[in-house]
């Protein structure tokens, strides 16, 4: 007897890995003006000299970390060809939940040689991570940039970005050379950065658009073209993926993800084709999932937050101020075993980053000179969804 998998013989995908999250094309699409922008900022590392610092700023899917790998890989081919430049080293760390001694501790994990030990997590401060951090690099020598993906999320930024830019001028680094290359959703990120740091920093600022619907068809008739067998879905598919991802985020990622979600549904029933019902049907699946990877994504306090703001909804309490959200908030982390947050300052800023990102829907309202203006919050999607994930993280 055959078992559940026997009478599985057949599949739309030629190449399914193409419409996966991790993919990284060969060739980047629709991205010429900023991949021009990150080439001329990049430059200075061709002949030796110091990195400039760049920052990426762009809703999520919009080829931020794509258009990083391209650029540095491009880069690191480029500089083997060169005399004058030196050696270059790339350094990938994501930021997610990150305190400032565990980024540079990662930092410095990821310098030692493979048989070596690695940074101890307790008992040393951020000065000593640091210490560590240069002398690795001097060791090693050479240009190290470091890419910190979602920096934005980074406890204490101030810190890592004053310290890393003005290390070789405060006489940190001898033999080695560092640039940073910050990756951020959140447009207002820089505002929040301190004075000196600003002053400091001196970067070159990349800002990604969301794609319109013509640039997402192109994408997504090359990603189709690789992903799927000859024949295996109606012309139209490619432009209703792509109006919804449009209308909705102006994301790649999410276009794609409408693709493979339709794909999935067709081939479960036994159809040859993808059509446009095929898609409406798929991107139901993938809005709750991709509502459930964004929340996931976020932050532990950033979800307490979300959480928080989700119970009033349930309750019929919102639209609420921020004031009652650190109320119910800080329940809710006590409830989880949590330190919560302390200051007001620092739940407002979990709420615009959660209405930025379209978790929240952000109102503002005066009332005139006895109540003054004032931000109300309510949550833009369904609670459930919120405690699902909360339930599964628990």
């Amino acid at each position: 007897m055959g078992g559940p998998f026997a009478d599985i013989d057949d599949t739309l995908f030629a190449n399914k890995d193409a419409l996966s999250e991790e993919y990284q094309p060969d060739t980047i699409l629709e991205r010429n003006d900023e991949i021009d922008q990150f080439r001329n900022a990049l430059t200075d590392v061709l002949f030796g000299r110091n990195p400039k610092n760049v920052f990426l700023y762009g809703k999520a899917g919009v080829g931020k970390t794509a258009v990083t790998k391209y650029m540095l890989d491009a880069l690191q081919d480029e500089v083997a060809t060169r005399e004058e430049a030196d050696e270059l080293y790339v350094h990938n760390h994501n930021c997610n939940g990150d305190s400032a001694f565990a980024a540079v501790r990662a930092l410095v994990n990821q310098l030692y040689p493979d048989d070596d030990r690695e940074f101890p997590k307790r008992g040393l401060g951020l000065s000593d991570a640091f210490a560590e951090l240069y002398q690795e690099m001097d060791r090693i020598g050479g240009t190290h940039l470091i890419v910190l993906d979602e920096i934005d999320h980074l406890d204490d930024a101030n810190d890592v970005l004053y310290e890393l830019p003005r290390a070789r001028a405060n006489g940190h680094l001898d033999e080695a050379r560092v640039g940073v290359i910050g990756i951020s959703n959140n447009y207002s990120f820089r505002q929040r950065l301190s004075a000196k740091v600003k002053d400091s920093l001196m970067e070159h600022e990349i800002s990604f658009s969301t794609y319109d619907a013509t640039e997402l068809c192109t994408i997504l008739e090359d990603r189709a073209t690789l992903a799927l067998i000859d024949d295996a879905y109606e012309p139209a598919v490619i432009a209703k993926c792509a109006a919804h991802a449009a209308k909705d985020s102006g994301s790649a990622r999410q276009a794609i993800d409408l693709l493979r979600a339709g794909a999935e549904v067709a081939e479960e029933g036994g159809d040859g084709t993808v059509t446009e019902a095929h898609i409406e049907r798929g991107r139901d699946r993938a809005q709750r999932g991709r509502l459930r990877d964004k929340i996931e994504e976020q932050t532990m306090h950033g979800q307490l937050v979300l959480e928080a703001i989700a119970r009033l909804e349930a309750d019929g309490e919102t639209p609420v101020r921020s004031k009652r959200a650190m109320d119910v908030y800080q329940t809710v982390a006590t409830e989880y075993g949590e330190e919560p947050l302390t200051t007001l300052k620092s739940i407002q800023n979990h709420l615009s980053d959660l209405s930025m990102l379209g978790f929240l829907v952000k109102t503002e309202r005066n009332d005139g000179r006895a109540g003054g203006i004032y931000f109300e919050y309510e949550l833009s999607l369904e609670p459930d969804i919120v405690f699902d994930v909360r339930a599964d993280a628990a």
